[in-house]
């Protein structure tokens, strides 16, 4: 477990939508928010910042989608970008964490509740968001976001 106390935000990001939720470390407990739209990964940063704002997090993490190998993707890449970028646009501390497989369970979650099978409208990206953070409260690693991923897992180096 991570020393991290104090509200955190977790991401899902994605390059039509991000999923997004909130929780607390003490409990290891995170709740899916709604998604914010992105347009090619970025999304409305006004959104973000009304978020950052609302919730006054100590701390965000965004899920780094590896393949299954292990190895670094273009969407690992992206990822890590917009890591970066909403550290320095809100002035938060921000963590990465390996989210392999989290939008399948997120999927799994949903349709054992009754959800459709209509992933773009019954958007499951809040859950994944959710079981990102989640994991990230059970892991004893920080990660920074300006770690490169390069450095971080051996496969998959150019």
């Amino acid at each position: 477990m991570n020393t991290i106390t104090g509200p955190v935000i977790g991401f899902d990001f994605g390059t039509t939508r991000i999923g997004i939720a909130a929780g607390q470390p003490i409990t290891g407990t995170a709740s899916p928010l709604a998604p914010i739209n992105a347009r090619d990964g970025i999304p409305d940063w006004s959104l973000i910042e009304a978020l950052i704002t609302e919730w006054q997090p100590v701390a965000l993490v965004v899920g780094i989608p590896l393949n299954m190998d292990g190895s670094i993707s273009d969407m690992s890449r992206r990822a890590r970008k917009f890591a970066n970028r909403i550290k320095e646009r809100c002035k938060v501390p921000c963590y990465l964490i390996d989210e392999r497989l989290s939008t399948r369970e997120a999927k799994q979650i949903s349709l054992a509740r009754g959800g459709s099978t209509n992933f773009k409208e019954n958007s499951v990206d809040g859950i994944a968001a959710q079981l990102i953070l989640e994991s990230w409260f059970e892991s004893d690693q920080l990660i920074s976001s300006e770690t490169r991923l390069e450095d971080l897992y051996g496969i998959g180096r150019h």
